[in-house]
């Protein structure tokens, strides 16, 4: 069964729509539970998933973190319960039936990948960079695709690296790669282009195709998170 672990800090915006998309969209006898993994929300955040827990034939539960996505996501996965680990960004829509799609992988002993991506907007750039997600090549993957695993490969790999407070997603994915086949499932999730709106979407792939550059040039994780704060955030 599949454990979804959703990192989430102030996400009040889009956590319970998320909640009701996965109850939605997925089979119960194939959904363990979803864990929300709190890093310190102070929005009301942890409020709605309480309030969504009450009433869900699904078994949500919150966790709390120490702030930083991968910090989060370990923490998700020592909880949980299922053999099968879903990672999934709280402004990010798998498509319906994306449980039995990954089921399907595992049986085909595909044991991590990810689906095909989507932006909510027709901005020309966004449209021309999600046309990528359908290759399979590291470069084109990135954490709002989502991603699945099994416990044991997840284990195997030690987990997300918490010395990256970003790029958490690219880091463990350039693992997978290196060591493991990777698939990707060809459905589409939806994710949100609010941060390209905020920031502008130009600029904001710009910033990104520079983070990329300069980890592949083996820069240290503070490096690019310093980058990140200066730049993007």
């Amino acid at each position: 069964m599949i454990s979804i672990i959703i990192p989430v800090l102030n996400e009040a915006e889009t956590i319970e729509r998320l909640l009701g998309h996965i109850s939605n969209n997925a089979s119960e006898k194939n959904i363990v539970e979803i864990l929300v993994v709190d890093g310190g929300s102070c929005d009301g955040t942890q409020d709605i998933v309480h309030q969504y827990a009450k009433f869900s034939s699904l078994n949500v539960k919150l966790l709390a973190s120490e702030k930083g996505r991968a910090k989060q996501m370990n923490l998700g996965a020592k909880n949980a319960l299922g053999e099968i680990f879903y990672f999934l960004h709280s402004d990010s829509f798998p498509p319906k039936s994306f449980d039995k799609l990954i089921l399907s992988e595992i049986v085909k002993e595909n044991f991590a990948g990810c689906f095909r991506m989507k932006f909510d907007s027709r901005h020309p750039l966004l449209q021309f960079s999600q046309w990528f997600t359908q290759f399979n090549f590291k470069v084109c993957r990135g954490g709002d695709q989502s991603l699945f695993i099994t416990r044991e490969l997840f284990a195997g790999l030690n987990g997300f690296n918490e010395n990256y407070i970003i790029y958490e997603d690219c880091e463990f994915i350039n693992r997978v790669y290196a060591k493991h086949h990777f698939t990707i499932i060809p459905k589409h999730i939806v994710t949100s282009s609010r941060k390209y709106r905020k920031v502008g979407a130009w600029k904001l792939q710009f910033h990104f195709t520079m983070l990329h550059a300069q980890h592949r040039l083996g820069k240290e994780p503070e490096v690019l998170y310093n980058y990140y704060c200066k730049h993007i955030n």
